[in-house]
Order: structure tokens, then sequence, then C-alpha cells
């Protein structure tokens, strides 16, 4: 296979859903205001607690440190599915039918619900119809994606075993879900978006949370002001502020990345994903008077893989191995959160935490994920019954599920953050080339350094302002990484993703 001399994984990353749809401008928060909610956070969870909250009565005001949609919930695959990978067989046998049962029925619903939700308020987001495929070409696969049809089936799940598909290499085997489905993520976020605002709620964007102070009611503090409210929703993928609740202990985040792409042949429809890594997602996209081609995978823990250009590299050698490949039109890379033991957590906060709520850890399950979070916590602030409280509890405790999970996490960040300490940059200012970047040494000092396309030098202090990670710079974005944790900032020191919230020290040489 030759893929021929391509620029792509040199250009900025860009993702389809933010470059098809109209950029948002709502205002930044300007003076101190009271609500009856406040929500951190303004992608699919935010915006989707704020709908329903809105029309339950309350007053609600949303703020967004960049723009509304253009975090995770801008650069996912956008699968609406039950289809979690190969979960349900290990949900049963390590928790049990009745959790797994919860977990299944509450995405099954929350599939539904979508539905509801885009025939109701009439939206045109590309709302298709699709089933989902878990495939594999090993067979050490079989008997797993056998046992999942068979788990599934016992949870009501309409799940089939199919012996072919039609991609275009052989497969040993896949489990099939009917009535998945999948759509455009900002085509549906933003029509919902407007109609948040006015009768006292608001969104705000380009501001940023800093902090939360009091209780009954709270005060969140922003860069630009302070807004009181009785109930604080933390939505904003990992929390950037965990009351105690340990959640950077209790997940890591893992980068993924993705093609889109015309090819000569039409796509068969469906949506797939390997069971075998590296892993290789598959599906199509109406676009203009054709079609896209989705192509992602590549996963890795956030910050430690030296060359993550090389991961964009992987999907198209592979996209051009087995398809006619036209062009290559978009590429980009997201951001997951993944709980110890495989289940979000979403709810109260704490068990101590009056009016406080978080909706985070939803692995790479995003879509369904984030409207069971807005209906279980408003059922929650409105002091109703929902019958996935216990699967989702944030406060649960499953040592025998979890504990080697937790361990492994933390032993790593542990690793990283002494190894950090004690790395000693080999590279200079001299050696870096344009738009490249690199931890150097100047007086015995490690600094971030980044060269632009124009020759001027930006320099940081690249320690996390989180919790202290030395971070690593990522060749593919542009940026700085936090292995630790999952914080990610610009080459100028910006944050880009929590939980850091504040901004790295810019450095001037002779300082």
């Amino acid at each position: 296979m030759h893929v021929g001399e391509d620029n792509m994984v040199k250009e900025k990353s860009n993702s389809y859903w933010i470059a098809s749809t109209k950029e948002t401008n709502y205002p930044k928060l300007s003076e101190d205001l009271s609500v009856d909610v406040a929500i951190i956070g303004g992608g699919m969870v935010g915006i989707s607690c704020a709908y329903y909250l809105k029309n339950e009565g309350f007053k609600v005001a949303v703020i967004e440190a960049k723009r509304i949609a253009e975090g995770v919930t801008g650069n996912t695959t956008a699968k609406i599915t039950a289809q979690h990978h190969l979960i349900y067989d290990s949900l049963i046998r390590k928790f049990g039918e009745e959790i797994a049962q919860q977990y299944a029925s509450a995405n099954i619903w929350a599939i539904e619900e979508i539905a509801k939700i885009i025939e109701q308020n009439n939206i045109d987001c590309d709302f298709i119809r699709q089933p989902a495929y878990i495939y594999t070409q090993s067979e050490d696969y079989i008997k797993q994606i056998e046992d999942e049809v068979k788990a599934a089936q016992k949870l009501g799940i309409k799940a089939s075993f199919d012996t072919s598909l039609s991609l275009p290499f052989p497969i040993k085997g896949a489990v099939r879900f009917d009535h998945q489905a999948q759509f455009h993520p900002r085509k549906y976020l933003l029509p919902l978006a407007e109609k948040i605002p006015g009768e006292g709620s608001f969104i705000f964007e380009n501001t940023r949370m800093k902090n939360i102070e009091g209780e009954n009611p709270y005060t969140v503090i922003t860069d630009s002001g302070k807004i009181t409210a009785t109930y604080v929703i933390i939505a904003s993928h990992f929390p950037v502020y965990d009351h105690f609740g340990f959640y950077f202990a209790r997940m890591y985040e893992s980068r993924t990345y993705a093609l889109a792409m015309k090819i000569k042949e039409k796509f068969p429809g469906g949506m797939y994903l390997s069971a075998e890594s590296p892993s290789r997602s598959l599906r199509s996209q109406p676009y203009e008077d054709g079609e896209l081609v989705l192509l992602v995978g590549e996963e890795h823990k956030t910050g430690q893989h030296k060359e993550a250009a090389e991961h964009y590299r992987k999907l198209q050698e592979f996209a051009y191995e087995h398809y006619n490949v036209e062009t290559i039109l978009y590429h980009w890379s997201t951001q997951d959160c993944m709980p110890i033991d495989d289940i979000p957590y979403i709810g109260r906060i704490t068990s101590t935490a009056a009016n406080m709520y978080v909706a985070t850890g939803f692995k790479k399950w995003g879509m369904t994920h984030s409207i069971i979070g807005a209906a279980l916590i408003r059922d929650q602030i409105m002091n109703r019954q929902n019958p996935w409280e216990e699967v989702y509890d944030p406060s649960r405790f499953t040592p025998l599920q979890s504990i080697k999970k937790f361990f492994e996490i933390n032993a790593d960040v542990a690793k990283e953050l002494i190894s950090g300490k004690l790395e000693i940059p080999e590279d200079t200012l001299r050696d870096l080339k344009e738009e490249e970047g690199s931890a150097i040494e100047i007086e015995g000092r490690r600094i971030g350094a980044y060269k632009d396309d124009k020759g001027e030098i930006h320099l940081v202090d690249p320690t996390c302002s989180h919790m202290g990670c030395e971070l690593k710079w990522n060749d593919a974005e542009k940026t700085w990484d936090c292995p630790c944790h999952g914080s990610r900032f610009t080459y100028t020191g910006e944050v880009i993703e929590g939980p850091a919230v504040n901004s790295l020290k810019r450095i001037k040489l002779g300082e």
C-alpha cells in the first residue's frame, strides 16, 4: 500500500461537527447574578440539564469556559447507542443482573428520549436509525462476543450474532444491536441551547469557573463575576470542582483520533467498532450531496505518547488499505474520562454535598449518558424517584470490582509525577524548528518552549496547574498535555481541558 505524500497531520485539526455549524456568540458574564441552578459546562450534559430544568420552571445559568458544544461534545463520534463495547456480560458478572439491567434500560431509554426531543422541537440534525456492531477479526474474541449477545438478550436488548458484515475486510464474528442511532451533535444541541436564555435564564460563554464557595446557597466564582445559586451542576467533562469526591483518583483520561473522509464506494450503513486493539470505529455521515466516512481509533492515555501525530498516520494507512479514498477533509482528536469500574458517576457529587451534582466518567459513550445524566440530576433536584440512581451513584463503593484498576491508575499517576520531576530535558532553544515544541532546560530550570510558524518563541512553566505533574508536548495538536489527570493547555498556557482551571505561567527570559 502506498498512501503518498499527505500533509494532513501537519495541518491544524478541525472537527467536522464544528466546521459544519455556525459559531455561537453568547455573552460573557459581566455582572453578579442569582439563579436557581448554576451549570458548569456547556456541552451536551450542561445544555440538556438546562433544557430540562428550565422546562420545569427553574431559572438556570450555563457557564462555558470557551464556546458551547465545542469541547468533547464537538469532537465526538456521535453514536447514540446502548452498545458500549463488550460491557453487559461483564456488568452481570461483576455487579449482578439488577445493576446491569439498570444500565441497559437507561441507555435504551436515552436513545428514544433523544428521538422524542428531536421530534418535539422539530430539529434537523441528521438523526438516522442504524444497527450497531462490535466485530472481531480474531478467534480470541468469539466467545466474548457470543457471551455478550446472550447477556444483552437477557437484559431486553435486541441483539444477535453475525458471521459476516458488509465491510471491506473479513471478520470472525460480530454482535449486532438493532434500533440504535447516529446524529450531528451540534445540529441537535444548538437549537436546544437557543431555548434557554430568557425569563431569568442565561448562557454565558468565555466565562471560566475559578472556585465555588459557601453552601445553601453556593457562590460560583468566575473570571468575570459571581453567580449565586441554590443548586450547582458540574458538567465540565472532568470535574473542575469535586467537593472531596476524589474523582481524579477514580478516573483517567484517554485520547482517541478521528478522520472524516470521502470514499469512492458506497458505505453500507451501520456503525462498527472492533473488539480488539488498536480500535477501529467506522460510520457514515450525510455530507453535501453524498456522505463522509468517519474512521476513529488509536486510543492512548492523555499525555503519555511522544508522537501523537503517528496515530493519525496509522488511521490514514488503514483508510487507504481498505477504501478508495478520494480525500480526507477533517481530522480531530477527543478525550474521554474512563472510570475505574466502567460505569459513569452521575448524581450528588458526594454523599454529604447538599444540592451539588456531577455527571462524568462516560467512558466513550457520552451521547446516551449525557441525556441520562441530565434526567437523573433533574429528578434528584425535584426529589423524584429515578430508576437508575443506584447504578450511577457517584458514592458507590465497589472495591472488589475496581480495586485493581484504582491502584493501576494511581500508581501510574505517581510514576508520571516522579519521573516528570526527574526528567532532564535534552533539547535547547536552538534545536526547535518552526511549529515544534519541547521541554528545554534554561539555567537549570525546566521550561516549555514552542516556536510558531513566524519563528516567535512561546515559553511557559510546564507544570500542570491542577496538581503539579510535568506536562508533555503533544505534536499533533500543538498543546501541553498532563499525563496524570488529562488537563490540556495551549502553547501559550491557556486551559483547553480540565480538571485544571488556572492557566500556565508564561515565562520571559531573564525572569
